[in-house]
């Protein structure tokens, strides 16, 4: 599954063994053609106890139909199932059982070390912090109950840096996503990978240390396919289950039965660290982590409620508040479902005490009867356009329990209880006088509302979540311990020079490196212009000097002499003369000429 169905099909009438899932098959049954199936001699099917669930009941019936009948059929589990129903849907003739524990005394590996604790709800996460910090070269899976928690732990762990690369795995990711973090961390040789139980079966990592069940599993078998990410084959491995006070008598019973080896620890509670600050900070800083951390401890609780087996998981038994404050929620998100477990339990364990409340209401209805037209309105049951049903649902439950509660209170609260008619008459004097106002004076008044209402208070969190105003008042006495009034204004005019004059420092030395900067780039200009210059007088002189050679072939004294006083005259252009011999010949003439050319 989770790849092109046409590439598949091209490919699948080709093969001698082909390994697919359950629903992937079943449409490759339905829509390749050529795709015959009655040739099949094997069927094997790993993890059949999972495959042979109710979640794969109908397409693993609708495949059997399309198998024939005489084949060889071979189941594979850790946790193999012997009911003769499900080995009856297979067509199953005198099966043959083959365990690999069977004989021996442990369900689990020889070399696998397991070990559980006993921790709060509130302390679960402070608990496997404090584990990361002790053991950071090693390489553990941690199983959480489901997608929001992994995302919760892997967020706000990313964040807390514990020294080791976290990665997560669950089934809200692309199939693509999941192979590739497989395939990273399988890789990588120390890591920590946060997942549910995708990662329980048929995943087989290699060189894993530990395995972490921070939530408990719903049974033995979960358990037991959970502990076999780690001592795979000849390698040694360790397992740690954590455990609530209500989950541990029940739970540790489970896996005695299911022969699996467990013992009880306990930490140094000088090496737990609690992360409960840092967690609150983070949800007051990021609404995404907040509304991320509801949503785990819905998840939960959730999970908790669902369970089959109430002897092990009781949601009755949860420190919600506890709990929440430890995801650093400012409370505990309001759940329906647990508040009508908890109140069927208190109505379950109070029947005797509600018939005798009963005996007393009926016998106070009898007394007091409706009178009126008004008391018999007062009385109805039903009083809007809605059906009952929905008015239960609207109900909220926290006012149910409180009415409840008490109404079984005892007749020292039936006053506080009983509807008592009042007189609501009004005087024609205490009546208010309503005028029409205009549009002006109605935005006059809006404008002095807003005036005079009262504005929000800025508040700053510091690094372990506490709020602070922006402006903070010291009290008197302490800020005359620190010293007299005219001393401190004496410090604080100092500081203020002092930072004045280092302010004032800089920006001179500021303004100096620019002036510099600009008198060198002035400089840099004039440089070139001066070089184009140069060259330029250069060329203009010697051809001067070629002329007068070629034309008069001989230099009188006068001209050389005046010609020397030019050369001395002081300028502020420096000109480079060339010098040459005199040419006497018309052969010497071309070649200065040439000469000439060459310099241009």
């Amino acid at each position: 599954g989770g790849k092109d169905l046409k590439t598949e099909q091209e490919r699948i009438t080709r093969m001698n063994i082909l390994v697919c899932t359950p629903g992937r098959l079943l449409q490759h049954m339905d829509q390749t053609p050529n795709f015959d199936c009655s040739n099949l001699q094997v069927l094997a099917l790993d993890e059949a106890d999972r495959i042979l669930d109710l979640g794969f009941a109908k397409t693993l019936n609708a495949i059997i139909e399309n198998l024939p009948k005489h084949r060889q059929t071979m189941l594979f589990s850790a946790t193999q199932t012997k009911s003769v129903k499900d080995l009856a849907r297979l067509s199953l003739q005198n099966p043959e059982y083959i365990a690999v524990h069977d004989k021996s005394d442990y369900s689990t590996p020889k070399q696998l070390q397991q070990h559980y604790m006993v921790t709060e709800l509130p302390g679960k996460l402070d608990m496997l912090f404090s584990f990361m910090k002790t053991h950071l070269q090693c390489k553990a899976i941690v199983f959480l109950s489901s997608c929001k928690q992994v995302r919760f732990v892997f967020e706000t762990f990313c964040k807390l840096q514990p020294g080791v690369p976290l990665m997560q795995l669950h089934g809200k990711q692309k199939q693509q996503k999941r192979v590739d973090i497989f395939t990273q961390f399988s890789r990588t040789k120390h890591a920590y990978l946060f997942c549910t139980d995708v990662a329980a079966r048929g995943l087989d990592f290699p060189a894993v240390d530990w395995v972490l069940q921070v939530d408990c599993p719903e049974d033995a078998d979960t358990y037991i396919h959970r502990v076999g990410r780690t001592a795979r084959y000849d390698l040694a491995g360790r397992a740690l289950l954590f455990l609530l006070p209500s989950e541990e008598e029940a739970m540790v019973e489970l896996l005695k039965k299911k022969r699996v080896p467990i013992e009880k620890i306990r930490v140094k509670q000088s090496r737990k660290q609690s992360i409960q600050q840092q967690m609150q900070a983070f949800c007051f800083k990021d609404p995404e982590i907040k509304y991320l951390g509801q949503k785990t401890f819905v998840s939960y609780v959730r999970s908790v409620y669902l369970q089959r087996n109430k002897d092990v998981f009781d949601v009755s038994a949860l420190p919600l508040e506890e709990y929440a404050a430890s995801l650093g929620l400012p409370g505990a998100p309001r759940i329906r479902f647990v508040k009508s477990s908890a109140a069927a339990s208190e109505e379950s364990g109070s029947e005797s005490d509600a018939s005798e409340s009963e005996e007393k209401a009926v016998s106070v209805k009898q007394k007091a009867q409706p009178k009126s037209k008004i008391d018999r309105m007062f009385q109805r049951k039903n009083q809007s356009i809605l059906a009952d049903h929905y008015t239960k649902l609207v109900d909220q439950e926290g006012d149910r329990l409180a009415m409840t509660k008490l109404t079984d209170a005892g007749d020292d609260d039936d006053d506080f209880m009983t509807l008592k008619r009042v007189d609501h008459d009004l005087d024609d004097d205490t009546l208010p006088v309503h005028s029409q106002q205009s549009k002006r004076s109605l935005r006059k008044t809006k404008k002095e509302i807003v005036k005079t209402a009262t504005r929000g208070e800025k508040l700053l969190f510091d690094d372990e979540g506490e709020a602070h105003p922006v402006y903070e008042f010291e009290a008197l006495d302490d800020f005359m311990k620190e010293g007299s009034v005219s001393e401190k204004q004496r410090a604080y005019v100092e500081k203020g020079l002092a930072e004045m004059r280092d302010a004032d420092a800089a920006d001179r030395a500021t303004a100096r490196e620019k002036r510099r900067e600009k008198r060198q780039k002035r400089k840099q200009r004039e440089r070139e212009v001066r070089g184009n210059d140069d060259d330029g007088d250069f060329t203009s002189s010697a051809s001067l000097r070629a002329r007068k050679h070629i034309s008069s072939g001989s230099d009188s004294e006068e001209s050389d002499v005046d010609a020397h006083r030019r050369s001395q005259k002081p300028s502020k252009k420096r000109a480079r003369i060339m010098e040459v011999a005199e040419p006497t010949t018309l052969e010497d003439q071309e070649r200065l000429a040439l000469q000439l050319l060459g310099a241009l």
